[in-house]
């Protein structure tokens, strides 16, 4: 069974820095991707970045680009969210998903960007 727990987040000033977590368990992390999403308030949830299976490629929402940085650690099955250069349009909850099983969504990391 997929798990994914999130955790890192928490209240910044604009232009600060965070580092979120993803750990996973269930199965074999390393042979499948894993995305970060988040979902502000009254938003639907979208799409901020995502990683392969052996880190070789990233891709990034265009909101985040130069700002965001995902990368993995396969022998402690953990993705971070290295995120830089904050935004209040930042602000949102901020969860992990992997292509193992799309279904599979932990409680999600708040981020909250404000002075």
């Amino acid at each position: 069974q997929v798990q994914l727990v999130e955790s890192g987040g928490g209240l910044v000033q604009p232009g600060g820095s965070l580092r979120l977590s993803c750990a996973a368990s269930g199965f074999t992390f390393s042979g499948y991707a894993v995305s970060w999403y988040r979902q502000a308030p009254g938003k639907e949830r979208e799409l901020v970045a995502a990683i392969t299976g052996g880190g070789g490629t990233t891709r990034y929402a265009d909101s985040v680009k130069g700002r965001f940085t995902i990368s993995r650690d396969n022998a402690k099955n953990t993705v971070y969210l290295q995120m830089n250069s904050l935004k209040p349009e930042d602000t949102a909850v901020y969860y992990c998903n992997t292509t193992r099983d799309r279904r599979a969504w932990g409680l999600g990391t708040q981020v909250t960007v404000s002075s």
